[in-house]
């Protein structure tokens, strides 16, 4: 089958790899805005062929959106105009507002709504990996409402990924994504600023910068193309665990400017307990 990559960035790229090591698809289509994107991935060989996504459409059996959340939102009512059997699955970090937008579509069934939980802090497709995916969660959401053989078609290909599935309504994805990946990135947005700043007065600072420090600020090295839109669509939820977050580091900054350091470890004794979710 030809398979359409929208988006050949880091997941685009990755999927593209893993597509190609294991000949799952005949031809690989790369569509993005950016020229200097195509080239490169072409160069990479990571897409035969790159097209506009008109074109690719009538090219593909599978068209795959790792565009920004904002863009698949923007392009996919009209995309579902222009489908007839193609399968469209969307692999976006958010979910309601996208499937809101496509709810009384008549074609809403050729879409599968997936968001592989993976990445990393870098984009653009010198970002591409393989083995990406490995291992890694599959979020299927609410895919009662994708046709049986566009899901079938989806489930083949993201077991080509060898990834491990897990199924979800889309305001349960969004809740979870809000308090397991948003919270993450903005934490370490908020610290790379917080060092930032301190660094203007003490330009030294980074020397003791140890792996410490790299592990929990990595993730400020992200896309701002990519995180604004998630942030946007899934304000609610981000602000709702920004508020537990604020609550929760307020509580640890009046013990440690009490004293009260027998709390403090409390704290952390009780932090520990991550490690039956993180193992």
């Amino acid at each position: 089958m030809n398979i359409a990559i929208v988006g050949v960035g880091l997941i685009g790229g990755s999927i593209a790899i893993t597509l190609k090591e294991k000949k799952i698809a005949t031809r690989v289509i790369g569509v993005d805005k950016s020229e200097a994107n195509l080239k490169k991935a072409l160069q990479l060989g990571l897409i035969d062929e790159g097209m506009t996504l008109d074109d690719a459409v009538k090219a593909c059996e599978v068209i795959v959106l790792t565009v920004p959340v904002d863009a698949i939102l923007k392009l996919l009512p009209g995309l579902l105009d222009q489908v007839t059997n193609q399968v469209v699955i969307d692999m976006g970090s958010t979910k309601e507002r996208i499937l809101q937008a496509i709810a009384d579509h008549p074609k809403r069934g050729r879409v599968v709504a997936a968001h592989p939980m993976t990445g990393t802090e870098y984009s653009g497709p010198e970002a591409a990996i393989p083995n990406l995916f490995a291992g890694k969660v599959m979020a299927y959401v609410d895919v009662m409402n994708s046709d049986e053989d566009a899901f079938d078609t989806t489930e083949m290909i993201v077991d080509q990924l060898d990834m491990q599935a897990t199924f979800m309504n889309a305001h349960e994805h969004d809740v979870h994504t809000a308090y397991v990946s948003h919270i993450s990135h903005i934490t370490s947005f908020a610290l790379a600023l917080t060092v930032l700043e301190k660094e203007k007065a003490q330009g030294r600072i980074f020397e003791l910068a140890g792996s410490g420090f790299e592990s929990t600020v990595r993730l400020a090295k992200s896309s701002p193309d990519m995180w604004t839109p998630i942030v946007m669509q899934n304000r609610d939820n981000v602000l709702e665990v920004l508020q537990e977050h604020i609550k929760q580091l307020q509580h640890i900054y009046d013990v440690i400017r009490d004293e009260d350091y027998e709390a403090f470890h409390k704290l952390i004794k009780k932090s520990n307990k991550i490690r039956r979710i993180l193992k």
